[in-house]
Order: structure tokens, then C-alpha cells, then sequence
């Protein structure tokens, strides 16, 4: 399955089901930038990225190879929106003060992708990605959470996803690492927002396309005898990996 094709049919779910990154980020991220006069959102989605930026940059360009994500993108006036894969743009040498990537960097074909962020990188200009992994929830709800959903879709998963969820140690980045503030991510979610996060995972989804949802729905009434018994909201932390580093070459 070609990587567009994955995330155009559930990107309205992408929309309401994904956790919100911190605003702190952003602030972060332009406090080191060269200015603050433009910045690349790779890998865009549904724009939650350039939301933010736009509040900090002058101007954004928003670029994800798949088309419903970006129809289903929110628009601003100084964000640009376009169909278009990372790895071969038409932007000229040194655009952008800012080049990021969130939860979507281990899709990337390195080989292709690095030579074209430095050449349209600013000298000193910051490369940053981002993501987060596994919600870290309570010792009874962990188990159910592992072994009744984890364990299934575990062999529908992409290889790449293992970059994600190794923390990019095997990523070599082409980049100055630079040091930066521990971000925290938390969500607070009722058990139905967090069997949608669930949903979607890549791998959820294809698991479920072949033999339905009958195993999240028996996860569901497992789980749901140890959530919040006025179902209340939960707050729960988010694994987070962060990378920041500088163009100096």
C-alpha cells in the first residue's frame, strides 16, 4: 500500500483523534531559527503542525504527498498548502529558516530526503522532528492495552514504524544536534477518545480491514471495567521523542 493511500481514507479520523502538540514547541522552535520569516511543515497532514508555526512565522508552506489530508487541512492566512512528496520540491536553495517534521519522519526515503531539506535550509537554519509512541496508562489498563491490541495488529505494523518507536536512535541525521527542553505530551481523554486514537494507528487499520473490530470491541468492555468509574477523562502521558539540530554545513 503506497504511503498516500494510507492516510487518505481516515484523515477526517486523523482530524478529531489525534493528540495536540504542545504550543511550547513552537516557541522553542523559533527562538533558535535564523528568523522567523518562513517555515517548511513536511508531511503536513491535516495542518495541526501549521497551525501552530503560523502563529510564529511570517509564512508557511505545508507539503504532504496525500490530497484528502491536505483538502481536510485548516486554512490561514500564511499558510500554503500543497500536494507534494518531501523528498522532490520545487522550492529554491536556502528558503527556509525552519525545516520540521512531526510523527511522520520514519516514511521518509533518507538517502533523497536529507540532500534536499539542506539545500533549501538557510545556513544555520534548524531541522526538527518529532512524535510520540505508546500512551503510558495504569498497570491493569497496560495489559489489555498490550495484549488484546497491541499483540494483534503487531504484525500489520510498517517496518518503518520502527524508527518511531526506537526513538530514532538508528536515524542518522545530517545535522548539528543541538540540546532542547524536555517537551512533555498529555491527552486527556473518555475510553471512546481513546479506542479513536487507537484506530488510528496504520496498523489498526489494516488489521481491522481483514478481520473487523470484534477484538478492539472485546478490549473495549475489558478495559472499560477499570477506566474512570464516573468516566471522567483521564490524563494520560504520551511517550515523546524530539530531535532538533542546525544546518552548519
Amino acid at each position: 500500500m503506497k504511503i498516500h493511500s494510507l492516510f487518505n481514507d481516515k484523515s477526517d479520523l486523523y482530524e478529531k483523534a489525534r493528540p495536540v502538540y504542545p504550543d511550547e514547541i513552537y516557541r522553542y522552535l523559533v527562538s533558535i531559527s535564523p528568523s522567523n520569516l518562513k517555515a517548511w511543515d513536511c508531511a503536513c497532514g491535516n495542518g495541526q503542525v501549521s497551525e501552530g508555526l503560523s502563529h510564529c512565522f511570517e509564512g508557511v508552506i505545508a507539503t504532504d504527498v496525500s490530497e484528502q489530508q491536505i483538502a481536510n487541512a485548516k486554512p490561514f492566512d500564511n499558510v500554503i498548502y500543497r500536494v507534494m512528496p518531501s523528498e522532490s520540491t520545487d522550492f529554491p536553495d536556502d528558503s527556509f529558516d525552519l525545516v520540521c517534521v512531526a510523527q511522520a519522519l520514519h516514511w521518509f526515503d533518507f538517502p533523497v530526503f536529507w540532500p534536499e531539506v539542506k539545500r533549501v535550509l538557510k545556513p544555520d537554519g534548524v531541522f526538527a522532528a518529532w512524535g510520540y509512541t505508546w500512551p503510558v496508562l495504569p498497570d491493569e489498563i497496560e495489559r489489555i492495552f498490550h495484549d488484546q491490541i497491541l499483540d494483534v495488529i503487531a504484525p500489520y505494523w510498517a517496518t518503518q514504524n520502527s524508527l518511531l518507536t526506537g526513538h530514532y536512535k538508528d536515524v542518522e541525521f545530517p545535522f548539528e544536534r543541538l540540546s532542547s527542553p524536555k517537551f512533555e505530551m498529555k491527552v486527556e481523554w473518555n475510553l471512546d477518545q481513546f479506542f479513536e486514537f487507537i484506530k488510528t494507528f496504520s496498523a489498526t487499520r489494516r488489521c481491522t480491514e481483514e478481520h473487523g473490530e470484534a477484538f478492539l470491541d472485546a478490549a473495549y468492555e475489558q478495559i472499560e471495567t477499570h477506566w474512570s468509574a464516573d468516566e471522567k477523562p483521564r490524563v494520560i502521558p504520551l511517550e515523546f521523542v524530539f530531535y532538533v539540530g542546525r544546518n552548519t554545513e
